[in-house]
């Protein structure tokens, strides 16, 4: 047994929870290895929606053990809001939800931090989410950092009080932002209540000894590959490793107890906040592809910018990930769409090439396109690979080829059950 991995290939919002919800049943654990509550993954089922932000979307399926692993970072007031939802939708998460006592803790004076610093930033802002993300991580490295497990120390109040000073030395360098820090402060203090009562474990230990005892484990990542703050859009990136080596170092496993890696991409491209985007769309296609994908940020609400989908942008996450499966998300969302255009190469002066630049922030790239037919029909009703319209299999069987990875499930709708398994012994091993 071993370890297989779901990340999402593009710049977030791939529909990764759905893909991981839907295979849960199939292990024994799910476990998140980076990011925090900047990330939202939505499950629709039963009628109702959900959205989880530091929660494995594991949490939903019965007698399933969901792990936050020590690579992520938690706000314990966000935390305790999804368990709020979790109790009110009569979900039983207490004996089944372990946080590793490594991970990190974000303070109101991260978020305070993260509001001042791009409020200065001015026309040069990245597009945080302001939750605070960047300065946990930079408090992580710089070893200044409170985790989990000091929340139980004799002297908690000492290192937080120590920690919130060093933010407020700081922030006395930025303009001005409207942040109630006491009030922020009390709900914080409050939350660790609920952050206490929970099962805290040593997550290296915890995740290894489940795998010694033959346990599947299904790795969930946050954001999107082009996030990775080593080989993402830098500096419009996140601020940890949402690649598959990521999930080494967020969970405390070695590479190879790492299996299969299940890549998620759309049939198209978006992306939230600041940054290069070479296929996005300014006009009304884009709009277009906006509406009909509903294309709002689960955890922002920010509409999301939209384009055609990016093969050299894909070969490129898909070789620092080594993807073995692709998952293709929101098909359904291109029904209405005629003809549908898919990025091949980038033009860069004179020059044609599949591989992205090292300054993609900087040079002009002009993305070459190949045209394929529209099917112009709902994809609502296909529950078998052979049931989509010709079109539509034509232009998977393209992204196959150019990919070189095979296309085990496609996406044909947001429910849990529109999700078509194209190579099952594949997904399932």
């Amino acid at each position: 047994m071993g370890i297989d991995v779901i990340l999402g290939l593009q710049w977030g919002d791939e529909g990764k929870g759905k893909v991981v919800d839907y295979l849960a049943p199939q292990y024994h654990m799910v476990a998140r290895f980076q990011g925090g509550p900047n990330a939202g993954h939505t499950l629709i089922f039963d009628g109702k929606k959900y959205v989880l932000h530091t929660i494995p979307s594991g949490i939903f399926r019965e007698n399933l053990i969901n792990l936050i692993g020590n690579g992520v970072v938690i706000d314990p007031i966000t935390l305790e809001k999804e368990i709020q939802k979790l109790s009110e939708a009569g979900v039983e998460f207490q004996s089944r939800l372990y946080v590793a006592r490594k991970a990190h803790l974000i303070l109101p004076t991260h978020r305070y931090l993260d509001a001042a610093s791009e409020n200065a930033k001015g026309k040069a802002k990245i597009g945080s989410t302001l939750r605070g993300i960047g300065p946990t991580y930079m408090d992580k490295t710089g070893r200044n950092g409170l985790r989990v497990g000091d929340i139980f120390s004799p002297n908690f109040q000492e290192k937080y009080d120590t920690l919130k000073q060093k933010h407020l030395t700081l922030l006395a360098q930025y303009p001005a932002v409207d942040f109630d820090l006491e009030t922020e402060e009390a709900k914080w203090t409050a939350s660790l209540a609920l952050l206490r009562s929970l099962n805290m474990v040593d997550c290296e230990y915890f995740i290894n000894q489940a795998l010694k005892d033959g346990k599947r484990i299904l790795a969930e990542g946050a954001q999107g590959s082009m996030l990775d703050i080593d080989f993402g859009t830098y500096p419009f990136v996140t601020s940890s490793n949402t690649i598959t080596a990521g999930v080494c170092t967020g969970l405390g496993v070695a590479p190879q107890t790492i299996k299969e890696v299940i890549g998620i991409t759309k049939a198209y491209c978006t992306r939230v906040g600041s940054g290069p985007f070479p296929t996005e769309l300014h006009d009304e296609t884009g709009e277009a592809l906006r509406k009909a994908g509903h294309e709002f940020g689960a955890t922002t609400g920010r509409p999301r910018r939209c384009g055609w989908i990016d093969l050299p942008q894909l070969k490129y996450t898909i070789l620092l990930n080594g993807v073995t499966q692709l998952a293709v998300t929101k098909l359904d969302v291109l029904n209405d769409f005629n003809p549908l255009r898919a990025a091949t190469h980038y033009k860069t002066g004179n020059e044609l090439t599949k591989d992205l630049p090292f300054d993609l922030c900087d040079v002009d790239v002009q993305p070459q396109y190949s045209d394929f037919p529209g099917w112009e029909q709902d994809l609502g009703n296909c529950q078998e690979y052979d049931e989509l319209p010709s079109t539509a299999r034509e232009y998977l069987s393209f992204l196959e080829q150019e990919l070189e990875v095979p296309i085990t499930m496609i996406s044909v709708g947001p429910d849990r059950v529109s999700l078509i398994l194209k190579e099952k012994e594949a997904i399932l091993g």
